[in-house]
Parts: structure tokens; C-alpha cells; sequence
């Protein structure tokens, strides 16, 4: 069993729901256990700005699913949620992002691990240091990659239950 980090991401429609939604189907995967779930965060887009604010939330799950396996599971999530992939960093029902994966590290085309940018993105860095503030990224503590993050354009955001 790996551990790995997950990263979700929704700004179309019912923001919530589709990240509940995602997290609802990664937990059918028999292979994958969801361990933690951070709060929701609302940011501000970044890359292609022109677009409505995100809602995001990172998970820490168990995996017997290979990195490769993990990702495409990601991906047919990703499809039956009917995320469509039509502008570089643009609206999306949902993205799931493979982090970190335990053990396992990857530069290619396909899957990049630790993800590429991650360590300066406040809405990936900030709810994944909420469920684990003991990981080293790149020789790098998260607490010290969260002190050099500007954290502005985040905010934590309650739902009723």
C-alpha cells in the first residue's frame, strides 16, 4: 500500500459538489482508501485568469493502484464528471492532480511526480499542509514552502452540513 497526495480542483457549476463527487468515486476504487480530506478552499484562478474563482480541497489516500494505474483512474473521473480540456488552465468541472506519490518519482510526458508547479501554488500548498505538515517536497519542508507563499488569493470556506 503507497501513500499519495491528491489535489482537486472545480470552478463550473456546483463547485462542491463536483469535488464531493470526485472524492465519493475515488473512494469506490477498492484500491484506493481516502484518509484525509482538507477543508475547501476558494482561490483565485491562475494562469488563464479570465475565469470564475476555483474551489479547491487535497486528499491523502492509500493506494495499491501503480502511479500509472492511479492516473488513469484520475483521468476516468475526470471524464464522467465531463471535464473537458479546451483551454490551457481553464474552467473545469473537476481536475485531479497526482501530487506526490510514495516512493515514486517521474518526469515524462504523461505524469510528473512531484507535481511540476505545485510548490508555488497556494491552493495546492495550503489545504495539502492542512492534512500533513510533516512532508518534504524537493528537500524542501512544507512548512518553509508554505512561509514563501504569497497565501492571499486563498481562503478557507465552511459548508453547512
Amino acid at each position: 500500500m503507497a501513500k499519495a497526495y491528491l489535489g482537486l480542483g472545480s470552478n463550473i457549476g456546483d463547485k462542491k459538489e463536483y469535488l464531493d463527487q470526485a472524492v465519493a468515486l475515488l473512494s469506490q476504487q477498492e484500491k484506493v482508501s481516502v484518509k484525509k480530506t482538507s477543508s475547501y478552499y476558494e482561490t483565485e484562478p491562475v494562469g488563464y485568469t479570465d475565469q470564475d474563482i476555483f474551489l479547491n480541497i487535497a486528499l491523502e489516500i492509500d493506494t495499491t493502484l501503480e502511479p500509472y494505474e492511479l492516473l488513469t483512474y484520475c483521468n476516468g473521473i475526470e471524464e464522467t464528471l465531463k471535464r473537458k480540456r479546451i483551454i490551457r488552465w481553464g474552467p473545469r468541472t473537476i481536475d485531479i492532480d497526482i501530487l506526490l506519490y510514495e516512493g515514486f518519482s517521474s518526469n515524462d510526458e504523461r505524469l510528473t511526480v512531484p507535481h511540476p508547479r505545485m510548490m508555488e501554488r497556494a491552493f495546492v500548498m495550503v489545504p495539502l499542509y492542512e492534512i500533513v505538515q510533516n512532508i518534504i517536497i524537493n528537500d524542501v519542508k512544507i512548512e518553509d514552502i508554505i512561509k514563501n507563499l504569497n497565501v492571499e488569493g486563498i481562503r478557507k470556506v465552511t459548508y453547512d452540513k
